[in-house]
């Protein structure tokens, strides 16, 4: 989860159409179910997605995520419900005559033609198009997938990350209203796939075009999107920004399956406005946050807390009793960036600790295995979630 942390929220610098009231969806699911006999892929899925971001659809195998993707494309038809795509509804058009282009994550390139006979292939089926402007295009969008000088050569003849720039290309030549995404970076190694997730962000902001992405890779997901639907069990439980998604997660569910989180169990004991304190037997302690939950007095309640935001200390921290825990090293896994902890709170539950490999010490500065440390965190730190 490191390399999605790190990343700029690019929904902080730029227009939030989503905010506005008065936006035009561009794309809008309505009420939308899709039963495959007795089992329900999708669940009464409502959703709006605006023109030229880039929505992705987040979640685990099964979830739904890729059916809600092909009902888009047209391969599917919903059980109920209905799909608008610029004001115009598709229950009607046939895929082949909707604005919009799939690419899959196989690319599925034509093995014995060029990279620009690939690319130029959709259009040659269009009728109305001379030549000179199949050419034109191709070399155009050549030009912008940073291929020109691999057009003569063949699909074998390229590196995974080319490939997945062709199959891109043959996608957009056509000038879709609607790119829709199926695992895009799957079958590349994660540096590339790195690499090539800030290409395809820098590709859809030149060319304007709206992208919806089905990914179950949340890294993936954090770096690409303007906004992202957590989707599980046939419903979206949760639709924001990755600042939002990852920062202030609405259920257990969604904080568990984004990133890395420590999770303990509670009654909350005060409740006020500015201020909640939750008694945490997984904890064996107090668990303090600087904001109110308004909830039911007494109620049960999880505070999540993520691995980055916890300070591991050598001795107690002075100021505080509350959100702070004794526990000894378990395990260290160190990643270059960041060193990870495993440390064993005197409950029996392991906490999860992340630390930023900011000066490079020596060993014997570093805290070792076994080694008894103290944990705590800032009151703004833990999310409360109550399902």
């Amino acid at each position: 989860m490191q390399a999605a942390e790190r990343r700029v929220d690019k929904s902080k610098t730029k227009h939030e159409p989503w905010r506005d009231p008065h936006a035009e969806a561009y794309v809008r699911f309505e009420n939308i179910t899709k039963r495959f006999g007795d089992f329900v892929a999708v669940n009464n899925v409502s959703l709006k997605i605006f023109k030229k971001e880039i929505f992705c659809l987040l979640g685990g195998s099964g979830c739904g995520k890729s059916t809600l993707l092909r009902m888009m494309a047209g391969f599917e038809a919903p059980s109920s419900g209905a799909i608008y795509l610029d004001g115009q509804d598709m229950a009607d058009i046939p895929p082949y005559e909707r604005p919009v282009n799939m690419m899959f994550q196989s690319y599925a390139l034509f093995p014995h033609m060029t990279v620009e006979k690939n690319i130029a292939f959709g259009l040659e089926q269009e009728k109305g198009l001379s030549r000179s402007e199949i050419a034109t295009r191709v070399t155009d969008i050549l030009d912008i997938v940073k291929l020109g000088q691999f057009a003569a050569r063949r699909p074998h003849q390229l590196s995974g990350g080319q490939r997945q720039r062709v199959a891109l290309a043959r996608a957009l030549v056509k000038r879709p209203k609607l790119l829709l995404l199926d695992e895009p970076l799957g079958a590349l190694d994660k540096k590339l796939r790195e690499a090539t997730q800030f290409e395809l962000i820098n590709i859809q902001e030149s060319l304007g075009v709206t992208f919806i992405v089905v990914t179950h890779d949340q890294e993936e997901a954090m770096t690409l999107a303007s906004r992202i639907g957590v989707m599980n069990r046939g419903e979206i439980v949760q639709i924001g920004t990755p600042t939002e998604i990852y920062e202030f997660p609405m259920t257990k569910f969604v904080a568990d399956f984004i990133g890395s989180v420590n999770m303990f169990e509670g009654q909350l004991i005060e409740d006020l406005p500015d201020r909640a304190r939750i008694q945490s037997d997984e904890l064996g302690g107090t668990i303090f946050v600087d904001h109110g939950i308004s909830s039911a007095p007494s109620a049960t309640v999880w505070a999540a807390v993520r691995p980055e935001k916890i300070n591991i200390l050598r001795s107690p921290p002075a100021d505080t009793k509350e959100n702070c825990v004794k526990g000894v090293v378990k395990e260290i896994a160190y990643m270059g960036d960041v060193s990870i902890y495993l440390v064993k709170i005197d409950t029996g539950k392991t906490v999860r600790v992340t630390l930023p490999n900011v000066e490079r010490l020596s060993d014997d500065e570093r805290i070792a295995w076994d080694e008894t440390v103290w944990l705590s965190w800032h009151a703004s730190s833990p999310v409360i979630v109550t399902q």
